[in-house]
């Protein structure tokens, strides 16, 4: 594909050529499914992320949360 034309009288047209459009066809705000297997990744690295917490320091989420 070029990214110039010329017209009918030879003249160059050398503006941007546009991309072609195109329009997602699923949603993805709601309660879709992928909104809900995102929500439920997150969800667990959340609840990892605060056992390895513990694990480490010996002190859990609330303790942290009381003693800043």
């Amino acid at each position: 594909m070029s990214s110039y034309t010329v017209d009918e009288r030879g003249v160059l047209n050398n503006f941007a050529v546009e991309p072609k459009m195109y329009v997602e066809e699923s949603d993805r705000a709601g309660f879709t499914p992928y909104a809900e297997l995102l929500n439920g990744r997150l969800a667990m690295i959340g609840f990892v992320s605060l056992l390895i917490l513990e694990v480490f320091t010996g002190h859990g989420l609330i303790w942290w949360l009381t003693n800043i």
